[in-house]
C-alpha cells in the first residue's frame, strides 16, 4: 500500500492540471513547429479534380489546339504518334490488362489503365511538360487531353473539352474497375 502525502497528492494535481492546459493550448493553436501559413491565393495553381468533376478549374481547349501543345510540349518524350519513347506510351493497349498467356505484359496507356478522364487533366496538369511541370495554364491542359482523348479515339476530332464536360466522358476500360474489398 502507498501513501501519498498532501504535498505529493497537490503537486499531481497542479501537474495534470498544468498538462491539460498546455495540451489544451496546443490544440486551440493547431501548431507543429515548422511549415508557415498559406497566403490567399497560394495554392490557386492546384488542383485535384475528383472523377465526377468537382475541383476541374474553369477552362477549354480543343483537339486541334492540343496538336499544337502536344507538339511543342510533348513529342520530344512521348513520340510524334503518342506511341511512348523516352516518355510513356499513351495510346493503344486496350484489353492488354487481361492476363494473356506466356510473357504478358500489359500495356498501360490511357485507354486501358485510366477509369477516369479527370485523371488525364489532373496528370498533365501537376506532371507536366516534364522539365516544367505545372507550366501549362488550364486551358492548354483542356486542349492536350482532348488531343490525347480524340487520338485514343474517345473523342471526335470537334470536341472542345472543358471543365463543363470532361468528367462525362467515359473511359474505355472503366467498367474493368471497381472498388476493392478491403476493409
Amino acid at each position: 500500500m502507498s501513501i501519498i502525502t498532501k504535498s505529493t497528492a497537490a503537486y499531481l494535481a497542479a501537474a495534470v492540471a498544468g498538462l491539460a492546459l498546455s495540451v489544451s493550448a496546443v490544440a486551440e493553436e493547431k501548431t507543429y513547429g515548422f511549415g508557415a501559413p498559406i497566403e490567399e491565393g497560394e495554392l490557386d495553381h492546384f488542383v485535384s479534380p475528383l472523377p465526377d468533376g468537382r475541383g476541374l478549374p474553369e477552362g477549354s481547349g480543343t483537339v486541334m489546339q492540343g496538336k499544337e501543345i502536344y507538339t511543342q510540349h510533348c513529342m520530344a518524350c512521348h513520340g510524334v504518334d503518342l506511341e511512348g519513347g523516352i516518355g510513356d506510351r499513351l495510346i493503344g493497349g486496350t484489353g492488354s490488362l487481361v492476363r494473356g498467356d506466356g510473357d504478358w505484359k500489359p500495356v498501360k496507356t490511357v485507354e486501358s489503365y485510366w477509369p477516369y478522364a479527370t485523371t488525364l487533366f489532373d496528370y498533365v496538369k501537376r506532371t507536366m511538360p516534364f522539365l516544367q511541370p505545372g507550366s501549362l495554364s488550364n486551358d492548354e491542359v483542356y486542349a492536350v487531353s482532348a488531343y490525347i482523348l480524340h487520338r485514343a479515339n474517345i473523342v471526335d476530332a470537334d470536341m472542345e473539352l472543358s471543365n463543363e464536360n470532361l468528367a462525362q466522358i467515359k473511359m474505355p476500360n472503366h467498367d474493368n474497375f471497381y472498388p476493392s474489398d478491403r476493409e
